[in-house]
Protein backbone atom coordinates (compact mmCIF):
# COMPACT_ATOMS: atom_id res chain seq x y z
CA UNK A 1 0.00 0.00 0.00
CA UNK A 2 1.37 3.03 -0.90
CA UNK A 3 1.15 6.40 1.13
CA UNK A 4 -1.78 8.25 -0.57
CA UNK A 5 -2.00 11.77 -2.05
CA UNK A 6 -3.89 14.33 -0.98
CA UNK A 7 -6.31 16.32 -3.38
CA UNK A 8 -5.57 19.06 -5.35
CA UNK A 9 -6.85 22.27 -3.42
CA UNK A 10 -9.35 24.38 -6.00
CA UNK A 11 -7.78 27.35 -7.24
CA UNK A 12 -9.88 30.66 -6.35
CA UNK A 13 -10.77 31.27 -10.06
CA UNK A 14 -12.74 27.73 -9.78
CA UNK A 15 -15.79 28.72 -8.01
CA UNK A 16 -17.93 31.00 -9.17
CA UNK A 17 -19.35 31.90 -6.52
CA UNK A 18 -22.76 31.47 -7.37
CA UNK A 19 -23.57 28.47 -4.79
CA UNK A 20 -23.38 25.67 -7.46
CA UNK A 21 -24.37 22.14 -6.86
CA UNK A 22 -22.13 20.48 -6.27
CA UNK A 23 -19.75 23.56 -6.06
CA UNK A 24 -15.84 22.47 -6.49
CA UNK A 25 -15.21 23.12 -2.63
CA UNK A 26 -17.61 20.41 -1.80
CA UNK A 27 -15.90 17.97 -4.08
CA UNK A 28 -13.06 19.37 -2.46
CA UNK A 29 -13.87 19.13 1.23
CA UNK A 30 -15.24 15.07 -0.04
CA UNK A 31 -12.07 14.51 -1.17
CA UNK A 32 -10.14 15.65 1.49
CA UNK A 33 -11.89 13.71 4.00
CA UNK A 34 -11.22 10.06 1.87
CA UNK A 35 -7.95 10.96 2.37
CA UNK A 36 -7.80 11.48 5.35
CA UNK A 37 -9.59 8.45 6.12
CA UNK A 38 -7.22 6.61 3.60
CA UNK A 39 -3.59 8.38 5.12
CA UNK A 40 -4.92 6.94 8.68
CA UNK A 41 -5.44 3.41 7.38
CA UNK A 42 -1.91 3.65 5.97
CA UNK A 43 -0.17 5.61 8.89
CA UNK A 44 -1.76 2.55 10.79
CA UNK A 45 0.51 -0.49 8.38
CA UNK A 46 3.03 1.33 9.47
CA UNK A 47 5.41 0.52 11.77
CA UNK A 48 3.99 -2.78 12.04
CA UNK A 49 6.40 -5.89 11.59
CA UNK A 50 5.20 -8.39 8.98
CA UNK A 51 3.81 -11.32 10.91
CA UNK A 52 4.90 -14.62 9.02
Amino acid sequence: MTKPEPPKHPEPHECCGTGCIPCVMDIYEEALWEYEKALKAWEATQGTPVAG
